[in-house]
């Protein structure tokens, strides 16, 4: 496993890194961590993918959040330089969002940038 000391300027609200361990503790796995990505894709030209990994690949920043590492790869962390990652459960929402000042657009729908 390759580890690095590049860190990139995506942040973890609290409420997320908090779902973040009770997943993990539900799959019951030490070795994960949440990566953040940009890929071609979606009506407004780019989609946001967040999914565990257990990978450091070749680029990959990291930063840890009490305990939660959060990796974007080295394409992804110009667009997502700023980003918030936050979780909600709410009666109107429930699931992870990405507030990103560096999105000039989106589609109707919310899940792809421009």
């Amino acid at each position: 496993m390759e580890t690095t000391t590049k860190t990139h300027g995506v942040a973890l609200t609290p409420a997320a890194s908090a779902k973040v361990k009770s997943l993990l503790d539900q799959e019951g796995r030490d070795d994960l961590r949440l990566r953040a990505s940009v890929q071609p894709g979606g009506c407004s030209g780019l989609i946001y993918q967040l999914y565990f990994d257990e990978r450091f690949l070749d680029g990959d920043a990291v930063a840890d959040f009490d305990g939660v590492e959060v990796i974007v790869d080295k394409m992804s962390v110009p667009y997502l330089d700023g980003a918030t990652i936050d979780f909600a459960d709410t009666i109107e929402q429930q699931g992870f969002t990405i507030d990103n000042p560096n999105a000039t657009g989106s589609c109707a729908c919310g899940d792809s940038f421009h």
